[in-house]
C-alpha cells in the first residue's frame, strides 16, 4: 500500500493549502532545496581562491585596461559554486527527467551513443580553420550525412551550413529568389497558409517579399481553391508546412506543387515535422523545391540549450545550382574538398553566396549521422511510425474529455491538437498548463496554432513508452475534469513548483534584469 502518514495516495490531488501547511525554517522542501541568487550567497569581500597580494612596485602591464574598482562579483568556494548550479539544475525540466510534450518543437531522447561518437578525438576537437587535408574525416562525415538527407527526401542537393530551422527557411527562400532572378523573373509575393509554422511569414518578409495568407479549410488543411485563385505572375512561391501545424498531412501537396509550378512559382516546405514522415514519404516526390530539416527534431541531436541548432536545406534540381557556400565535394581520388570561395569560377557560378561563417555544426552532423547509421532504413521508418502511433494514442485517449477540433478528420500525424472548448468560465489554457506543472510535466505548446481557440499542441514523440504515455494521459484527464468542473485552484497553479505563478504581464512589461543589494 503506497500511502504516506497523512493517508494520501499517489494520483490523489493535493489541495494548495495542504501543500504549504508545513513551512520549513530553511525554505527547503525535503530534497527540493531553496536556492537564492548567487549574489546572495557570497560577497565581493571574499574569494574562493587564495591569491598572493600583488607587489605594489611591480610594473603595470595592463596600461589603461587596469581595473580601477572592484568587479562586484561574489566570491564562492568550489563546493558553494557546485551546489549552487546543481540546485538550480534540479529546478529545471529536461527530456532526461520526463516526457516533454512540446508540440511546436520535437523534444525526444538523445541516444547516448550519439553523444559518445561526437566526443571522439577528431570530431570533438576539430577546428574550422584547420587545413582541409587535416580534416578529411570530418568532411567525409558531412558528405555522408548529405548523401542520406538527399536519399531520405528524394531531392538533388543539400546546403549543410544553415544553423537552425529558421536559418534554413531563409536559405531556401534566398535560393528561390536567386533562381527567379537568374531567369529574369523577379516576383514580389510569397503565399503562406494559416497552417504553416509561425516563422514562415517572418522569413519571407525578412527576404524582402510581401506575405499573403491562405486560409485553412474545415479539416485544418490548406484551402486548395483559395490557393489556386491567388496564384499569378507576382507570386514567387508558397511556404507550406507538411505535416502542418495542426498535426495533419497535407493530402493535396502534390496538386499544390503542380499548381504553383504551372504559375511560374516555386515551393518551399517547412520540414520541421519531417520526423512524422521520414522513411515513408519523400518530399521530392511531392514537387517540393526546398525544405529545411531540423536535425534535433528528426535525427535526435540536442535541442535548445543542450546544443547548437542545425537546419540543412535539401534542394530540387531546379534550385541545386543556387545553393549557398560552403559545400563539400569529392575528387576523383576520393579526397574531400571544401568549396568556400565566392568566386568559385565556372564550376559553381550561380551560388547566391555565403550565409554564415565556417561549415555548419560539426557536433550535430556527427550525432545525426550516428543516428541514421545505427537505425538503418527500417529503423528510421519505424521511428516515424511510432511517432505517429504515439500521437494518435494520446489523441484518442483524450478526445472524450478535451475538445479535439480536427479529431473527426481522421488520424493525426506526430502531434495531437486540443482546444479549450468546454472549460468552465474563467478557466483558460494557461491555467490548465500551470496545473500540468504540478503533475510533473512541462506544459505542451499553448495558444498555437492560432486557428484553434486556446490551442494545446501535444507531441509525445516516438521515444516515449506506453507506460509514460499512460501516466501523461492520466494527468491530462484529471486536469480536463477539473477545468470542466471549474476548479478554482487551477487559477493559482502551480502549487508544488519551486516558484509560484508569476505576474507574467508585469514581468514582460517591467522585467527586473539586474540585482541590487537590499537597502542599496
Amino acid at each position: 500500500m503506497n500511502i504516506n502518514q497523512s493517508g494520501w495516495r499517489p494520483g490523489t490531488p493535493v489541495a494548495a493549502d495542504e501543500a504549504i501547511a508545513y513551512p520549513t525554517a530553511t525554505g527547503n522542501r525535503a530534497l527540493m532545496l531553496e536556492e537564492p541568487l548567487i549574489f546572495e550567497i557570497g560577497t565581493d569581500q571574499t574569494s574562493g581562491v587564495d591569491l598572493p597580494e600583488p607587489d605594489a612596485d611591480a610594473p603595470n602591464r595592463l596600461g589603461s585596461f587596469a581595473r580601477t574598482k572592484p568587479t562586484g562579483l561574489p566570491g564562492l568556494s568550489e563546493p558553494e559554486t557546485v551546489r549552487h548550479y546543481t540546485r538550480l539544475s534540479r529546478q529545471n525540466y529536461a527530456i532526461d527527467l520526463g516526457l516533454f510534450p512540446l508540440g511546436s518543437c520535437t523534444m525526444k531522447h538523445n541516444p547516448r551513443l550519439n553523444e559518445k561518437v561526437a566526443r571522439m578525438p577528431g570530431f570533438a576537437d576539430v577546428h574550422p580553420l584547420q587545413p582541409t587535408d587535416t580534416v578529411q574525416g570530418a568532411l567525409e562525415v558531412i558528405d555522408q550525412l548529405s548523401h542520406w538527407l538527399i536519399a531520405l527526401t528524394g531531392m538533388s542537393a543539400v546546403a549543410m551550413s544553415p544553423k537552425a530551422g529558421a536559418h534554413g527557411e531563409l536559405c531556401g527562400i534566398l535560393c528561390i529568389r536567386a533562381a527567379l532572378e537568374a531567369r529574369g523573373d523577379p516576383r514580389s509575393v510569397v503565399l503562406v497558409p494559416e497552417s504553416a509554422h509561425g516563422t514562415n511569414p517572418a522569413t519571407a518578409a525578412f527576404a524582402g517579399y510581401e506575405v499573403e495568407g491562405i486560409p485553412a479549410d474545415s479539416d485544418g488543411r490548406v484551402d486548395l481553391a483559395a490557393l489556386k485563385n491567388r496564384l499569378g505572375p507576382d507570386v514567387a512561391g508558397v511556404m507550406i508546412t507538411n505535416p502542418n501545424t495542426c498535426g495533419l498531412f497535407e493530402r493535396d501537396m502534390k496538386t499544390i506543387s503542380e499548381a504553383v509550378h504551372a504559375a511560374g512559382g516555386l515551393v518551399y516546405c517547412d520540414g520541421a515535422n519531417f520526423n512524422a514522415i521520414m522513411g515513408r514519404v519523400r518530399p521530392g516526390d511531392l514537387g517540393i523545391d526546398a525544405m529545411h530539416i531540423n536535425l534535433h527534431k528528426t535525427f535526435s541531436t540536442p535541442h535548445g540549450g543542450g546544443g547548437p541548432g542545425s537546419g540543412p536545406v535539401v534542394l530540387s534540381e531546379a534550385l541545386a545550382p543556387f545553393a549557398p557556400l560552403p559545400f563539400v565535394t569529392k575528387h576523383a581520388d576520393g579526397s574531400m574538398h571544401l568549396v568556400e570561395e565566392e568566386n568559385a569560377g565556372a564550376e559553381f557560378p550561380d551560388s547566391f553566396g555565403r550565409m554564415t561563417a565556417f561549415h555548419g555544426q560539426m557536433g550535430m552532423f556527427t550525432r545525426a549521422l550516428t543516428y541514421i547509421l545505427s537505425h538503418g532504413a527500417d529503423g528510421l521508418r519505424q521511428a516515424s511510425g511510432d511517432a505517429v502511433l504515439n500521437a494518435n494514442y494520446v489523441l484518442r485517449s483524450l478526445d472524450d474529455v478535451l475538445d479535439a477540433p480536427f479529431g473527426a478528420a481522421g488520424p493525426c500525424m506526430h502531434e495531437a491538437l486540443f482546444g479549450d472548448d468546454g472549460f468552465a468560465d474563467g478557466l483558460s489554457t494557461l491555467d490548465f498548463s500551470k496545473g500540468l506543472i504540478d503533475e510533473g510535466f512541462h506544459p505542451m505548446t499553448m495558444y498555437f496554432p492560432l486557428v484553434v481557440h486556446g490551442a494545446m499542441l501535444v507531441e509525445p514523440t516516438e521515444t516515449e513508452s506506453k507506460g509514460a504515455l499512460d501516466q501523461f494521459v492520466m494527468a491530462m484527464r484529471s486536469l480536463a475534469r477539473r477545468a470542466r468542473d471549474g476548479d478554482e485552484t487551477l487559477k493559482t497553479a502551480p502549487h508544488h513548483a519551486p516558484r509560484a505563478r508569476l505576474d507574467e504581464a508585469l514581468a514582460a512589461r517591467k522585467p527586473t534584469l539586474t540585482w541590487s543589494e537590499p537597502g542599496g
